[in-house]
C-alpha cells in the first residue's frame, strides 16, 4: 500500500444541522420526543493530531457531548443497552470511551418511548459516556424471508414475537433521537457474501437515497449521523458510494457490507478504494469488523472506530485473546496453571485471578468465569487500540503493526469461513444478534 499524501482541502468540520422534514412514516409519539437535547453543541466534532507518513493511520480525537473519544478506539458493543456480563463501571476500568447500542433491539425491547422517559440511553443504561447507535439495519437484513425492501423502508417481522413493523429511514432516524445518542447511522440495505454486481448496485442505490432521507429527518443538534458505504466487494461501486456520500457532507462515516463472509484481503482492498475518497477531516467507522489483525490492519487504512461482539461473545465459550493468537481456557492442560492469562497484562482478571482458576469457573458452569473471561478479552482490544495511537504519536506506527502481527496468529480463514457459516445457519428465524 502506497503511502497516503495528505490533504488540505477540507476544514475541520462542523457538527451539521440537518434541515428538518415532518414525515407520515414517523409516529407521533417519536417526532414529539425528538426534542433538541438540553447538553450543548459541541464544536468541531473530529480532529486529527497525527498521523502516520508510512500509511493512512492517524490519531484524532471525537469532540462528543458526553466527552472526548481518543482514536483510533475499539468500542464494546452494547446490543441491547448492556455490554453482556459486565457493568459501566468494569467498562470505564477496561478503558473503554465510547460504546454501541442497537436501535433495532432497542427499538423491539423495551421501546424508545420507555427509554425516553427514563432520561434517555444513558441514563437508562447508567453510562454517562459517548453512546453510538447503529440503525438496525444489519440485523433486519439478517431475518432471511421474514423482511420485504421496499423503496419506503424495510417490513420486517420481529424475532420476538412475530410482530410486523416497517423501519423506513425517517422513523430509524426519530427511534435514535429519542434514544438520544451521540453518533447515529442511517438506515442502510447491506447485502450478503456473495452477491451479484446489478444487486450490489441497487442496493447501493436505494441506501444513497435513504441515507439523504435521513439527512432531511435528522434534526437533533448534539448527535452526529453518520453516512454508511455500501457497494459488497465491487471496488466501483465502493468508490461511487464514497463520492456520493462525501457530496452529502456527513460529520463522518460507516463503512458497511464488509466482514461478512468475504476473504480478508478482500475487506483490507474495498478500504484502499474508498477510505481516499472520503474527506479527510471525517472520523472513519468499520461497522462490525473487530478481530485484531483486522483492527491494526484497518487503522493502517485509515479507520477510526471500530466494534464487533467478538470479544464478548468468544469469551463466553472460554476463548480468550492473547497477543500470541487464542487461548481456549478449557483445554485440559490449565488446570494447574498458576499464571494469568496473559503475562504482564493490566485487566482485572489478570492481576488477580489464575489460568487454573478460570478454568475451574468454566468447568463449574460459574458465571463469574464468564465475567472475567469478557473483562480480559474486552481490555484486550481496548489496550490493542491505546497502543495503536501511541505508537501513531510517537512516530513508530510501522514498527509496532510489524511487531504485533510477526506474533499474532490469526483464525485460518477456512475456520473463520466455517465458523461464520454456522452463525449464519444458527441464526434462523430467532434473534439476528444469536451467537
Amino acid at each position: 500500500m502506497a503511502p497516503r499524501a495528505p490533504r488540505a482541502d477540507f476544514p475541520h468540520p462542523k457538527l451539521r444541522v440537518c434541515p428538518c422534514t415532518e414525515s407520515a412514516s414517523v409516529p407521533p409519539t417519536l417526532v414529539a420526543a425528538a426534542a433538541p437535547s438540553e447538553v450543548p453543541v459541541v464544536e468541531p466534532f473530529f480532529e486529527i493530531v497525527a498521523e502516520d507518513p508510512a500509511s493512512w493511520a492517524r490519531a484524532g480525537i471525537l469532540h462528543t457531548a458526553h466527552g472526548d473519544v481518543p482514536t483510533p478506539v475499539y468500542m464494546p458493543v452494547g446490543t441491547q443497552a448492556t455490554v453482556k456480563t459486565v457493568t459501566p463501571d468494569e467498562l470505564r476500568e477496561a478503558g473503554a470511551r465510547l460504546i454501541l447500542g442497537n436501535t433495532y433491539h432497542l427499538y423491539l425491547r423495551p421501546g424508545p418511548e420507555v427509554i425516553a422517559a427514563l432520561g434517555g440511553l444513558h441514563r437508562f443504561m447508567g453510562w454517562d459516556g459517548p453512546i453510538l447507535t447503529d440503525s438496525g439495519g444489519y440485523q433486519v437484513f439478517s431475518l432471511a424471508g421474514h423482511r420485504t425492501v421496499s423503496e419506503e423502508g424495510v417490513m420486517f417481522r420481529s424475532h420476538i414475537d412475530g410482530s410486523q413493523h416497517l423501519f423506513t429511514p425517517e422513523l430509524v432516524v426519530a427511534v435514535q433521537e429519542q434514544l438520544g445518542s451521540d453518533i447515529a447511522m442511517p438506515l442502510d440495505e447491506c447485502t450478503p457474501y456473495p452477491c451479484s454486481w446489478a444487486y450490489a448496485r441497487e442496493a447501493l442505490e436505494r441506501t444513497h437515497r435513504w441515507a439523504e432521507r435521513s439527512l432531511h429527518a435528522h434534526r437533533l443538534k448534539d448527535q452526529a449521523l453518520f453516512g454508511i458505504l455500501q457497494g459488497s466487494t465491487y471496488p466501483d461501486l465502493r468508490a461511487e458510494s464514497a463520492r456520493v456520500l462525501a457530496q452529502m457532507d456527513f460529520p463522518g462515516y460507516a463503512i458497511g457490507g464488509l466482514s461478512v463472509g468475504e476473504p480478508k484481503e478482500a475487506m483490507y482492498a474495498m478500504l484502499e478504494v474508498c477510505l481516499p475518497l472520503l474527506p479527510r477531516d471525517r472520523p472513519r467507522h468499520l461497522l462490525g469488523v473487530g478481530s485484531p489483525e483486522d483492527i491494526i490492519e484497518g487503522i493502517a487504512r485509515g479507520i477510526d472506530l471500530f466494534d464487533c461482539v467478538l470479544a464478548t461473545r468468544v469469551a463466553r465459550h472460554g476463548t480468550l485473546l492473547v497477543r500470541s493468537g487464542r487461548l481456549n481456557i478449557r483445554n485440559a492442560h490449565f488446570e494447574r496453571d498458576p499464571r494469568p492469562i496473559e503475562e504482564g497484562c493490566g485487566c482485572y482478571t489478570c492481576r488477580r485471578f489464575s489460568r487454573a482458576y478460570l478454568r475451574h469457573l468454566f468447568q463449574s458452569g460459574e458465571l463469574l468465569g464468564l465475567r472475567l473471561a469478557t473483562l480480559h478479552n474486552l481490555f484486550f482490544l481496548l489496550d490493542l487500540t491505546r497502543r495503536a495511537r501511541e505508537s501513531i504519536l510517537a512516530g513508530r506506527f510501522q514498527a509496532f503493526r510489524q511487531e504485533f502481527l510477526a506474533t499474532f496468529q490469526p483464525v485460518p480463514e477456512e475456520v473463520r469461513q466455517a465458523e461464520a457459516a454456522r452463525r449464519r445457519a444458527g441464526r434462523g428465524n430467532r434473534n439476528p444478534d444469536a451467537p
